[in-house]
């Protein structure tokens, strides 16, 4: 009997490796959770489409739990939304959550105290790895990524739309880290040994937004 198990799914790269470390483990039975932002329906921060999020559920064949939460959520109203969802996970068996940060301390402290709130715990399969590392590692394993953020004080408008490959990582600024764990840039993988088959988009157009972001859209095809 595998133990049922949350994993915070962005959709990006990161929370893909996460979720192909835990395959190797194989005594998790897994349900994604991912954040989605009422009225643009999209993955909060990432900027992904709610379709695509679903597509990306579908070829993984995963089921996924998706907490709407409102534009400009205030963190309390955040926390509470995310305590309510994880009391009714607990409720069911669940008592941990697998998350794909690296290296950042104090997102590590966040997450575990909010989940130590409801009497569940943290894992970090990818804690303390080598971001250079763990960006090769995503490339060799035949994973497929696009850049759908960029933050326009590491990185430029050209960043955005760009395959997340060998020449990105070579054309990134030295300032930039290859997982972009500092919010440098973010992804959308759409292929990979986890998926049943790969996930159709096309690139629609690149909008700034708050001065700072630029954001690729991508279509489900």
């Amino acid at each position: 009997m595998k133990e049922p198990v949350l994993l915070g799914w962005s959709g990006g790269k990161d929370s893909a490796l996460a979720l192909h470390e835990i395959h190797k483990i194989g005594r998790y039975d897994i349900t994604l959770l991912t954040t989605v932002t009422e009225g643009y329906k999209r993955i909060s921060m990432h900027g992904v489409r709610e379709e695509l999020l679903q597509a990306q559920a579908n070829s993984l064949n995963l089921p996924l739990e998706k907490v709407y939460i409102p534009k400009e959520c205030s963190n309390e109203k955040y926390d509470r939304q995310m305590e309510n969802v994880l009391k009714r996970y607990l409720s069911s068996g669940y008592k941990s959550m697998i998350f794909g940060d690296i290296f950042l301390q104090g997102i590590r402290e966040y997450r575990e105290k909010n989940l130590a709130k409801v009497g569940m715990k943290a894992i970090f399969p990818l804690w303390n790895k080598n971001t250079t590392e763990l960006s090769s590692t995503f490339i060799q394993n035949n994973f497929k990524a696009i850049i759908t953020c960029v933050d326009n004080t590491v990185l430029d408008e050209s960043f955005a739309g760009r395959i997340y490959d060998e020449f990105f990582l070579d054309d990134l600024p030295d300032k930039a880290d290859p997982c972009g764990e500092n919010g440098e840039f973010h992804s959308f993988v759409f292929d990979g040994p986890i998926f049943n088959k790969p996930i159709k988009y096309t690139k629609g157009e690149i909008v700034l937004k708050n001065n700072r972001f630029y954001f690729c859209d991508l279509l489900l095809q």
